[in-house]
């Protein structure tokens, strides 16, 4: 059974940083895609970033570019999300996904047959 667990959630300032981490658990993690989606109050879920089985390509979302930067370790079974720049549009509950269908750095949801619990993530303005 594959497992994904997030972290590094909190509370931030306007401008500040945080650096999420999911960490896969149960398959070969190192053939899947992963990627970062988010969900805001009241909003659908939408996709932040995504890279590829190597960590060699890398997807992100207009609105986060620039600022978010997605990178894993194969040797740890970890996926990490950088967010620098916050806004508090960037307000909500960040879930990591696996993919065993692609490997590579894919935007779409119905890709990732594996989603960790959710990790919330507040900016404050």
């Amino acid at each position: 059974q594959v497992q994904l667990v997030e972290s590094g959630g909190g509370l931030v300032q306007t401008g500040g940083s945080l650096r999420l981490s999911c960490t896969v658990s149960g398959r070969t993690f190192s053939s899947y895609a992963m990627g970062w989606f988010r969900q805001a109050p009241g909003k659908e879920r939408e996709f932040v970033a995504a890279i590829n089985y190597s960590g060699g390509r890398t997807k992100y979302a207009d609105s986060v570019k620039d600022r978010f930067t997605v990178s894993r370790d194969n040797a740890r079974s970890t996926v990490y999300l950088q967010m620098n720049s916050l806004k508090p549009e960037d307000t909500a509950v960040y879930y990591c996904a696996g993919s065993s269908q692609t490997a590579v750095a894919d935007p779409r949801a119905v890709q990732y047959d594996y989603w960790g619990q959710g990790t919330q993530v507040t900016v404050s303005s």
